[in-house]
């Protein structure tokens, strides 16, 4: 506050003394004019009348710069009386004349008094009284006595502005705290059944920032205010104050044509909107009736509807924003293209990964590869689908990683999806593991050990039941596969461990060693591998066949 009471002396007392210096030569500026409504004379910053015709070689500009020229000098000139301006009668020529002193100072034609539709006796009578109205307030508004009058107004107007900008700066800081006090009272949110928009802070917080604009509008409009009133003291500036005015004028009476000339549009545009709106509810209330299974359409999936109903959102306000377009303000003005076309360049040139990512996410919408819950594997990422955006799938592994990936690289890659079989026909998940064991472990033995130890897992099914696959017969061992069922996709790791478990149990159990063997058999003195009931009952392992050295020595 300090500050600005500071600003307003300082300016103040230079404004006083730059008014007050003594100008010698303060001739007004002639106020510009055309040739259809003619130019205008001007004395101490008003005109007077205007000059429509020219006289001989002057155009109308010409004389009415002169006549200008010629009363400010008669006006700063306190030596010509008043009493000394008069009407010349026409002599010689068909022409009045205003003069003072035998110095003519206005020159009044046929041709001026045509185009005034006066007589010229009656124009010149009518100028002739202008000018002592002028002139005399003209020189009044020079004497020390009115400088002084002007002085003490600007200093009203200082006082006044400062008292009135001390309570602006005691009223808004009030009303920000009366605000902040009632917000969880008097100010509700802004709801919509059981959606909140704006909590009560935000509401507050809004009207506050509302009222601080309108603090900044109010310093604003008493400064644009207060420097045309206080230049209009002064005779010196009085046409720079009438201008400022002017302008302010002008840029309301401009606002208020081009609201009153854009209503047809606006009428237009609420149309659109409240077409939209209603549109927007119809298509809300369907997809979500189709969502919650009340409506089906062969074909069609209830996942589907709440990002069908997304995309049908966008498109739908994309196209009324297309309608209402040409009639938005400005929008036939070559910025405004000029914007449109830059900003669909930037949005072209930086938007191609944005735009890759968005139709991946479509696609993987409308191919139901996962939904949110689903065990996968994309690549070489195995965790559910934490959540699935338009723009990026998010996967939680089972070490708790979250892992983001955009849609595009997910369309390119291959995706095992581990919980849509139970989901969508409600077949279990197969799980499979694989064991080697050497021919000597009789085959039904290994089934009978590995169904077992499947059974004994807590998260396998019975029903189906589990099943056992020899995948291969290797050089020195059998390759078994044993098969599960499981409904618990998400405890996939858990299984496995549990089930690899059991498999080591039953087998010592049973006294079947897990190893894949690799040896070399001798058939001399050795048992066959082969299991026992496939030997016949009287089989003897054969015994060493043993030559004499004297044979060895003689070879």
């Amino acid at each position: 506050m300090k500050n600005v009471l500071r600003f307003l002396v300082i300016y103040l007392i230079s404004f006083l003394v730059i008014i007050n210096f003594p100008f010698t030569n303060s001739q007004a500026q002639t106020l510009p004019g055309n040739k259809i409504d003619g130019f205008p004379v001007t004395l101490n910053s008003q005109t007077l009348f205007l000059i429509q015709a020219k006289t001989g070689s002057f155009s109308p500009e010409e004389r009415a710069e002169t006549i200008t020229n010629r009363l400010n000098k008669f006006a700063e000139n306190n030596s010509f009386s008043l009493d000394s301006l008069e009407i010349e009668a026409p002599s010689s020529t068909n022409t009045y004349n205003i003069v003072s002193d035998n110095k003519i100072l206005i020159t009044i034609t046929e041709e001026d008094a045509k185009a005034a539709r006066k007589t010229q006796q009656e124009l010149a009578d009518k100028y002739l009284q202008k000018v002592k109205k002028s002139v005399t307030q003209y020189r009044h508004e020079r004497t020390l006595k009115a400088r002084i009058l002007a002085a003490i107004y600007t200093v009203i107007a200082t006082i006044s502005i400062w008292l009135i900008i001390k309570i602006i700066n005691w009223f808004f800081p009030q009303s920000y705290r009366a605000i902040n006090q009632l917000q969880e009272t008097y100010i509700p949110g802004i709801r919509f059944q059981n959606i909140e928009f704006l909590s009560s802070q935000k509401v507050a917080n809004s009207l506050i920032s509302f009222l601080k604009f309108i603090r900044v509008i109010c310093y604003l409009a008493i400064l644009y205010i207060y420097i045309p009133l206080v230049l209009s003291f002064f005779p010196l500036t009085r046409g720079l104050s009438h201008k400022l005015f002017q302008y302010l004028l002008s840029a309301i009476k401009l606002t208020w044509v081009a609201f009153i000339s854009y209503i047809p549009n606006l009428f237009i545009i609420s149309l659109i909107i409240l077409i939209t709106y209603y549109i927007l509810r119809f298509i809300k209330f369907i997809f979500t009736e189709i969502d919650r299974g009340n409506i089906s359409f062969p074909g069609f999936y209830r996942e589907w509807a709440i990002p069908t109903y997304n995309i049908s959102l966008f498109l739908i306000i994309a196209l009324a924003l297309v309608f209402a377009f040409p009639y938005l303000p400005g929008s036939n003005s070559p910025a405004f293209r000029g914007v449109s076309v830059f900003l669909g360049i930037l949005f072209s040139l930086g938007s191609t990964s944005a735009v890759a990512n968005t139709v991946g996410g479509i696609i993987l919408i409308y191919t139901r590869s996962f939904q949110i819950g689903d065990r996968v594997q994309i690549g070489d990422i195995i965790g559910d689908v934490e959540e699935k955006t338009i723009l990026v799938t998010r996967i939680r592994t089972p070490k708790n990683v979250l892992v983001t990936l955009p849609n595009s690289t997910v369309l390119n890659s291959n995706v095992i999806n581990y919980s849509a079989s139970e989901r969508d026909t409600g077949i279990p998940l197969i799980l499979n593991t694989t064991i080697t064991l050497g021919y000597d472990v009789p085959w039904r033995t290994v089934y009978q050990v590995l169904l077992d130890a499947a059974l004994a897992t807590e998260h396998i099914l019975q029903q189906p039941a589990p099943f056992v696959l020899q995948t291969s017969l290797d050089d020195f061992y059998v390759s078994y596969e044993l098969n599960v069922y499981t409904d618990k996709t998400l405890q996939l790791p858990f299984v496995y461990s549990e089930l690899h478990e059991h498999i080591q149990d039953k087998c010592n159990e049973a006294g079947i060693e897990i190893l894949s063997p690799h040896y070399g058999a001798m058939r001399d003195g050795n048992q066959t591998t082969i299991p026992e009931n496939y030997l016949s009952p009287d089989y003897q392992a054969p015994g060493f066949r043993l030559n004499p050295l004297k044979n060895f020595w003689n070879s």
